[in-house]
């Protein structure tokens, strides 16, 4: 068993026109005051990272690091859930993702999903360069209109819409084994890949690529009412990444999982700090733990009712309450004798 890394937090939620959240610095003296010891990137944002010039130059990013060393910080990953979700669009989607794409690109889907490509690939190099194991994205999406089976999907729908997202994604995939990195697909609705089924579906449809893995964050699990803990028995040899966000699902007699439209305070499934809902969060970081995930632990802020700064303040000391030190003894260890295969063999009367 392996001792999970941590606390981090992912820095997307927090970035703002104040200080002390519009430079990397200030984030960077924000975040360890709070007692965290690594931060995870999000990569579109100008104002932390030169996303193009960190795939060049490796001088740069040896730069970057020594500026985050200097507050006692590590990075844990990059993040391009923005660009990866442009990777597969589906037309209905067009015009509300084109906010995630340079304004030039806005309204021309096949040269937006060409730079989004271009941007996976930036980022694999740019993880090498940084030292780092593990990249977190979105798969982006063409079948997530037909999640609901009415009207009834034409046969081998679903299966063309996964041989091509395979297809789109390949070329980058094979980017980033050359870097030597795992993509760590966050597991989310409104993405192709939003449970166990879709996942192996993408992973069946790339020829099980090698660095098909998965970003594991459990409010997503809790929002489609899924066996979260199971679900890290199943393919917790795929969990490269983990995301500490918090859920609830308020069952009621109104409105359900796909939430009436209703705002997020109102919904029946929503987001909360962690520790505000209802994920066992010990039993999380345990079987973790136990199936020897090293890799961190990183608090993502995403809460209906809780200030992000509260979140902040609350989630490095949350983190570090639950982080396992990992035994390396059995406790009846006390108890045991000598053994070899003639005491053995004697033992068992051979």
């Amino acid at each position: 068993m392996k001792t999970i890394k941590g606390p981090a937090v992912f820095l997307a939620q927090f970035i703002g026109d104040q200080a002390p959240f519009n430079t990397l610095e200030g984030l960077c003296e924000w975040a360890a005051g709070l007692g965290y010891i690594g931060i995870q990137i999000p990569t579109w944002e100008s104002r932390l990272i030169d996303l193009k010039l960190a795939g060049e130059s490796k001088t740069y990013c040896d730069e970057l690091k020594g500026r985050i060393a200097g507050y006692g910080l590590q990075i844990s990953e990059l993040s391009t859930h923005l660009q990866g979700q442009l990777v597969a669009v589906h037309p209905a989607y067009d015009s509300l993702f084109d906010a995630f794409a340079p304004a030039a690109l806005h309204g021309r889907p096949a040269e937006r999903a060409q730079w989004a490509v271009q941007q996976l690939k930036y980022a694999a190099l740019a993880s090498q360069h940084l030292g780092l194991e593990c990249h977190a994205t979105f798969s982006g999406a063409l079948a997530w209109p037909f999640a609901y089976p009415w009207p009834q999907r034409p046969k081998g729908l679903t299966e063309t819409a996964f041989t091509e997202l395979a297809a789109r994604w390949l070329p980058i995939l094979d980017a980033f084994d050359a870097a030597g990195v795992d993509l760590c697909y966050e597991i989310h609705p409104g993405e192709d890949l939003h449970d166990g089924v879709t996942f192996e579906r993408f992973l069946l449809a790339t020829g099980e690529h090698p660095r098909v893995n998965i970003l594991f964050d459990p409010s997503h699990y809790v929002l489609q009412q899924m066996d979260y803990l199971q679900f890290i028995d199943i393919y917790h040899e795929f969990i490269r990444m983990f995301h500490v966000k918090d859920a609830e699902y308020n069952r009621n007699g109104r409105t359900g999982v796909y939430g009436g439209y209703l705002d997020w305070a109102d919904r029946a499934g929503r987001f909360r700090s962690p520790g505000d809902g209802q994920v066992d969060f010990k039993g999380v970081f345990s079987k973790l733990s136990q199936y020897d995930y090293d890799g961190w632990a990183v608090m993502e802020w995403e809460c209906c009712i809780k200030s992000p700064e509260q979140g902040a303040k609350e989630g490095a000391e949350f983190i570090r309450r639950h982080i396992i030190e990992v035994t390396d003894k059995t406790f009846d260890d006390f108890a045991g004798g000598q053994s070899d295969e003639a005491s053995n063999r004697k033992i068992l009367g051979l």
